[in-house]
């Protein structure tokens, strides 16, 4: 088990769903972006750091029927299996690192909120993006939400790597176009607030 790994167990080990500050009842932009993606209910979706987040219960309500969550973290996903009931056996659950993860097929919507600005390492982020080239269909969707630059400069303890729509187009390269951006004021569980931006990015086909 890797150094991430065993962190984010611990996290989702020792605090409930709504105890740690990225918890969001709704995931309102997400959700927003996924469906201004054009998605119908056949769209394969990833959620990308999916951990606990709520997103995925979002998405099977809304009734897409192609859902994957990834997660370095087995407890976070447990967690979320168990909120979600009857209905998580239609999900693939991946438990996996998205900088070493081999994908097994492809997807029309890559969506990240909260799991590549921990990537602090410009060789973290070149194999993310290498896996991310190997998952994303010609023509899909990528959307991808960090800390803006005024944002947070930690998170859960550790350092995280800022960005905005420009950074994240640098690092994924000229095949993905920038189709919009949105800032967000994210409210944690108690009441401080943190700065996000989020980016959509069409593959070129």
């Amino acid at each position: 088990m890797s150094d991430r790994s065993t962190h984010w167990d611990h996290v989702y080990a020792t605090k409930g769903e709504a105890e740690v500050s990225w918890y969001q009842d709704s995931p309102a932009t997400s959700l927003a972006m996924i469906r201004a993606a054009g998605s119908d209910r056949d769209t394969a979706i990833i959620d990308v750091g999916g951990g606990a987040s709520r997103l995925v219960d979002a998405l099977l309500q809304d009734g897409y029927r192609d859902v994957a969550v990834l997660d370095l973290s087995a407890n976070a996903l447990e967690a979320a299996k168990k909120r979600i009931g009857q209905a998580a056996s239609t999900v693939d659950w991946i438990v996996a690192d998205a900088t070493t993860w081999r994908p097994t097929k492809t997807y029309d919507v890559w969506h990240d909120r909260a799991a590549f600005h921990f990537l602090t390492d410009p060789r973290d982020r070149a194999a993310y993006v290498q896996r991310l080239r190997s998952a994303v269909k010609p023509g899909g969707h990528v959307i991808i939400a960090t800390f803006a630059p005024d944002g947070p400069e930690k998170c859960s303890g550790l350092p995280v790597q800022r960005h905005d729509s420009a950074s994240l187009a640098a690092e994924l390269g000229p095949e993905f176009e920038l189709i919009e951006a949105r800032s967000e004021t994210h409210h944690t569980p108690w009441n401080s607030t943190q700065a996000f931006q989020f980016s959509r990015f069409r593959r070129q086909k």
